[in-house]
């Protein structure tokens, strides 16, 4: 499966889970793309939305998440504040209870690595 073509690519404002790299498994919100398979991602934490990360599509899994608000947003001005990014972040983390940052607790067992 060639996860280049446009029908494979993350949508904008799809939450996204980085699969490598120094932020695998943490979230992020797609905020644009570079041809022909770049994501930029932006969590409004750790990553601003000044200071995007490149991502290629094959180290980041899609959700099924699209947030609409950010995606509207994006598309009328080009830019979305942070907050919006950490607020749609934190309601996902919660909905769906994941612990996201290093040290928390997982199933009783402390994640550290």
């Amino acid at each position: 499966m060639d996860v280049t073509t446009a029908d494979n690519r993350p949508n904008l404002g799809q939450i996204v889970q980085v699969l490598r790299g120094r932020e695998a498994r943490n979230f992020a919100i797609v905020i644009g793309f570079e041809e022909p398979h770049f994501v930029w991602i932006a969590d409004g934490n750790q990553r601003k939305v000044d200071r995007p990360k490149k991502k290629n599509v094959k180290h980041v899994q899609p959700t099924n998440v699209v947030v609409e608000e950010i995606a509207r947003v994006l598309n009328e001005t080009g830019r979305v504040p942070d907050a919006m990014l950490r607020y749609a972040l934190n309601q996902y983390l919660l909905k769906h209870n994941i612990a996201e940052q290093k040290g928390e607790y997982i199933n009783g067992q402390r994640r550290c690595d």
